[in-house]
């Protein structure tokens, strides 16, 4: 890591914490407080009132940044690499609009529900096509995939890539925002998937991605100080598909998406955990966890939120490890 990616990871994170101390009362005072699932465990009520969409703070970090970024590269060759952040930025922020308007929608109507899913995945989708034809078009990146531990591209044809893309970002996106439902989990796990995605930026020499990375990375950081727990404030779905939006874009970008199933494995357990859950029980009228998402399941198997966070982290970590040594 050079000096500059230093100075960008310390930026991010005391932007974030600045735009935090500043944010977290606002949201308070307006009375923009987490509505708790009925069905939820029994310990989370106490949350309830809690700050959430602070999602809008990382939002607000990363774009910030990103200016930054504009303005430091002065050279010719250093703008067209700044130029190369905008899909990045736009297809994280875009999902993080997405998400904003999930949680207005769950303010206004006082419940869960939030957008349907079908209008949610119409957002979502769109912001998918737009950036895989990006992707495609603009920046020429083809349509090769790599497949790790036979250290392999492959080119796929352009009818299943685009597919195939689409649906990776969908559930991405997803998988990571069923991952939010504890206190700094899902921006604790994210942050250490997207250090992974950043190194291996590093190791193929991809500026851009470096240097999303390490903004993303100091903004996560920066939002913990307001999201351990007890939670001061909760990213709601603005955060989470945000986060998301990042780690898929990033990945799709470095042609690398099936390391997913490895460094991402906690979200994609979670994701799982949920499908099980929902096929069990119309099957056979019982539940296969004792609550889903996977994260519930440990709660109420007597685990505290902080060890749920550390033990979840820490699989990860060991993922992204064994991710980093076969690609």
């Amino acid at each position: 890591m050079n000096y500059f990616q230093i100075k960008i990871l310390l930026l991010s994170f005391v932007a974030t914490v600045v735009l935090g101390i500043i944010a977290v009362p606002i949201l308070r005072k307006l009375k923009i407080g987490q509505i708790e699932r009925e069905d939820g465990p029994t310990s989370h009520l106490i949350k309830q009132g809690t700050p959430t969409m602070g999602g809008v703070i990382l939002a607000l970090a990363i774009t910030l940044l990103i200016i930054f970024i504009f303005f430091s590269y002065t050279k010719k060759e250093d703008i067209e690499l700044a130029k190369h952040l905008i899909p990045l930025a736009i297809m994280s922020i875009g999902f993080g609009i997405v998400g904003l308007i999930d949680d207005v929608k769950k303010l206004i109507f006082k419940n869960t529900k939030g957008l349907k899913p079908a209008y949610k995945m119409i957002g979502l989708l769109a912001i998918a096509v737009i950036y895989v034809i990006y992707l495609i078009k603009i920046i020429d990146l083809g349509t090769e995939i790599y497949i790790p531990i036979f250290k392999v591209y492959i080119n796929l044809p352009l009818w299943v890539y685009i597919p195939f893309a689409i649906l990776t970002i969908l559930g991405t996106t997803n998988a990571v925002n069923l991952t939010d439902g504890v206190d700094g989990l899902c921006p604790t796990i994210s942050a250490i998937i997207i250090t992974c995605l950043t190194i291996i930026g590093i190791m193929l020499d991809v500026k851009e991605v470096v240097v999303f990375g390490t903004i993303v990375i100091g903004s996560c950081l920066g939002f913990l100080l307001f999201n351990m727990h007890p939670a001061k404030v909760f990213m709601g779905d603005t955060g989470s598909l945000l986060l998301g939006g990042v780690i898929v874009a990033i990945a799709l970008y470095l042609k690398m998406p099936l390391i997913l199933l490895i460094i991402a494995l906690i979200p994609v357990l979670e994701t799982l955990s949920v499908i099980m859950q929902v096929i069990y029980f119309k099957k056979t009228g019982n539940r296969f966890f004792k609550m889903a998402p996977l994260h519930h399941h440990f709660e109420l198997s007597g685990w505290g939120e902080n060890k749920v966070v550390s033990v979840f982290s820490l699989i990860t970590l060991v993922l992204c490890v064994i991710g980093l040594l076969i690609i």
